[in-house]
């Protein structure tokens, strides 16, 4: 299972207007509401999960943010992304009392425990890489995000080859 699969163009939003977790949290779950993706739960217990259970990761240059909710607040499965220039303030994984300002977020809308596992492999697997991130952060439009994400898993998955 690619985690490109799950990727809707409607859902990727490069260089992102927001400034913080709530606004981004809003944006998303707005568009993902329109589109019949998801529960009116969505918002709230996304909100509260990050939370309770903080998913920003600091990167040697970038930060990183892997957000995501109860399955059953999501009623079709998808992944928005989201790019910012200037960072969105995220509490660390590792220590929540310390901050990073999250360049690449995927927000994660995914159902079914063996789509967020395999989801979560190619993510790590992406993220482990500089220059997949700097590719990702690169992009200008959905289309190239989404281009990118899919050279970048055919790319893994020649690595997990060898």
């Amino acid at each position: 299972m690619d985690l490109v699969a799950f990727i809707k163009k409607e859902m990727v939003w490069v260089q992102t207007p927001c400034q913080d977790q709530e606004e981004l949290f809003t944006e998303v779950s707005t568009c993902a509401a329109s589109q019949g993706l998801i529960t009116d739960q969505f918002l709230k217990k996304l909100t509260e999960r990050e939370a309770v259970f903080p998913t920003g990761l600091q990167l040697e240059h970038f930060g990183v943010a892997l957000p995501h909710t109860d399955p059953e607040c999501v009623t079709e499965q998808f992944i928005a992304v989201l790019t910012s220039e200037v960072g969105i303030p995220f509490k660390q994984m590792a220590d929540a009392n310390q901050e990073t300002a999250a360049n690449l977020i995927f927000v994660l809308g995914l159902n079914e425990p063996h789509s967020q596992l395999a989801v979560l492999q190619q993510l790590m697997g992406i993220i482990q890489k500089e220059k997949h991130v700097k590719a990702l952060l690169a992009a200008r439009t959905p289309d190239e995000i989404i281009e990118t994400l899919s050279q970048v898993v055919i790319y893994l998955k020649g690595e997990e080859k060898r």
